[in-house]
């Protein structure tokens, strides 16, 4: 018999993660779009950053029909955070910008994230934004396809963090530690010092 899970965070109830996600205000808006395989994935990090922000909505399937309406919500600029020649590092807003960003982020692996844009068209014709230097990723269970590879959470974070200075986001990333923690102590440190230490 499938065990009871907490409804809001899809984590066992004995290991619901709710108490641990904050409810986080920021100016920019975040739009998550994960394609469906991720949805089953025990670490769903895309759920954690949408549930810990008041800003944020995650919208699950392979074509979105409404992303022209969705692009055009007043009040933000578009752009799209996923990495690429022509992509803008992303920097702190200035006082004088007063429109905000709508950040849309694609969630999946590279191969169903690049699937994303490939069957909404208008997600590639959107300015594309990334992260300047990041600091090497928190996610010690999946081994990064790439250097300065985030999980989903990271890179919202890593954005907001960039954008919004001096405000933090880092509080995001408790029920993400929180979650690692908990699969390293279910696999035994023997199992992921085998599989997940140091090269």
């Amino acid at each position: 018999m499938p065990r009871p899970r907490c409804e809001r965070c899809q984590r066992p109830l004995d290991h619901c993660l709710c108490p641990l996600i904050p409810a986080l205000d920021s100016r920019t808006r975040v739009i998550l779009l994960q394609h469906p395989s991720e949805t089953a994935h025990a670490l769903n990090t895309a759920r954690l950053a949408a549930l810990g922000l008041n800003n944020a909505e995650l919208r699950i399937g392979e074509v979105f029909e409404d992303l022209s309406e969705l692009l055009a919500t007043p009040g933000y600029r578009p752009a799209l955070l996923f990495p690429g020649d022509d992509a803008q590092v992303l920097s702190a807003y200035s006082e004088a910008e007063d429109q905000p960003l709508l950040l849309i982020v694609p969630d999946g692996t590279w191969r169903k994230a690049r699937k994303l844009l490939y069957m909404n068209p208008l997600l590639e014709g959107l300015p594309r934004v990334s992260l300047g230097a990041v600091t090497p990723s928190r996610y010690r269970l999946r081994k990064a396809p790439e250097v300065g590879a985030l999980s989903t959470i990271e890179a919202v974070v890593g954005a907001l963090n960039t954008l919004e200075q001096p405000v933090c986001f880092d509080a995001l990333l408790a029920p993400f530690e929180a979650l690692i923690e908990g699969q390293i102590k279910a696999m035994g440190m023997e199992t992921f010092q085998r599989n997940h230490g140091a090269e």
